[in-house]
């Protein structure tokens, strides 16, 4: 059964905090809030969403900072739609500093499924270059607190933010896992106008990663999600977030398949690791261009199959065939076919490959 969010937009209500990256207003789209539109939203996506699994997703701002008789109205209402079998639960987006055991003793009354934590970064030097407001050991602790509690969090961080090294956000990504956290999602840092990332650029004090280097950094964290076992649920902004608009975004990784470019160069990473096993094993160089002519012409000779899992040709290719070129730039080898295999799952793949 698909399932589906009906997202409801609580622009920045509950955080006093403005971190350097954030204007929450112009990435929802929306600049105020009405407590009197929720039920009409509701409604109006459940009446197009037959045969779906539905929940009901308190987003874009921090949810459990908000006034807390708002809260609870809210929460009551979505909790109406649950009692009625219409949605089958709540989520919410928050910050790991308004996650307390008040908060947590509030939502264990109702059907809450997931939290979302605007976890961003583990390194307490990023935190503060960003002014965001709150410290690693507040995120561990928040995150401790919801997993005893028994509820599922979703980590999300950011890569490229100011100060944020690779080994940053592969340390963030390594802790998100550690700590437990079901699911996460990853964030390039782009930068909207009206915010003090903005004015960081400007004046030299901030460079945004290109679309090459936002991938590159993006697929080791996904790598190491992978790794751990921890499902990645989103890389990048959705299209809806404005990032096409000439009058919201500034700079920054701007990609329509951004994700897609990340989830196939951890393919290719792969099959590089792979492809590199088997030509050591076979006395030949893992780089064409210290190759003899003889050396050459044997890696023109190989047949490379990639044996990869249903539905992932495209991202084993790459985008534009990149992939498949810049296989042939590196080791020589100029045949390369994907082919499905329905017992392989995810970012597992198998070589086989023909002298």
């Amino acid at each position: 059964m698909k399932h589906i969010n009906i997202p409801v937009f609580i622009p920045h209500l509950g955080c006093p905090n403005m971190c350097v990256f954030c204007n929450q207003r112009t990435i929802s789209g929306i600049s105020c809030f009405s407590e009197e539109t929720v039920k009409a939203t509701i409604e109006e996506v459940l009446s197009t969403s037959d045969g779906c699994e539905a929940e009901i997703a308190f987003f874009g701002g921090s949810f459990t900072g908000i006034d807390r008789e708002l809260m609870t109205r809210l929460l009551d209402l979505a909790e109406s739609y649950v009692k009625e079998c219409r949605v089958s639960g709540i989520r919410m987006s928050t910050r790991p500093d308004y996650i307390d055991e008040e908060i947590v003793s509030i939502l264990k009354k109702y059907t809450v499924s997931q939290i979302e934590l605007g976890i961003q970064s583990m390194s307490d030097k990023v935190l503060e270059a960003c002014k965001r407001g709150h410290t690693a050991s507040q995120t561990e602790k928040a995150v401790k607190l919801l997993v005893e509690s028994g509820f599922e969090v979703v980590g999300q961080m950011m890569v490229g933010l100011p100060g944020a090294t690779p080994d940053d956000e592969l340390y963030t990504a390594r802790k998100i896992s550690e700590m437990g956290c079901v699911a996460s999602r990853i964030y390039p840092t782009v930068v909207f106008f009206g915010t003090e990332l903005e004015e960081m650029l400007e004046v030299g004090k901030y460079a945004p990663l290109t679309v090459e280097e936002a991938v590159e950094r993006s697929s080791r964290v996904l790598e190491a999600f992978e790794v751990s076992g921890v499902n990645c649920i989103r890389i990048g902004l959705c299209d809806s977030e404005n990032l096409h608009s000439d009058t919201t975004y500034a700079a920054g990784p701007n990609h329509s398949a951004l994700g897609e470019l990340v989830m196939s160069r951890v393919f290719y990473n792969r099959i590089c690791r792979q492809v590199e096993n088997f030509l050591k094993k076979n006395d030949l160089p893992t780089d064409v261009s210290l190759a003899t002519d003889e050396e050459k012409k044997t890696l023109s000779s190989v047949k490379l199959e990639v044996w990869c899992p249903k539905g992932t040709v495209s991202k084993i290719v790459g985008n534009k065939k990149e992939n498949k070129e810049k296989i042939y730039r590196k080791y020589g080898i100029k045949y390369v076919k994907a082919v499905e295999k329905n017992d392989l799952l995810r970012y597992n793949i198998i070589i086989n490959a023909i002298l």
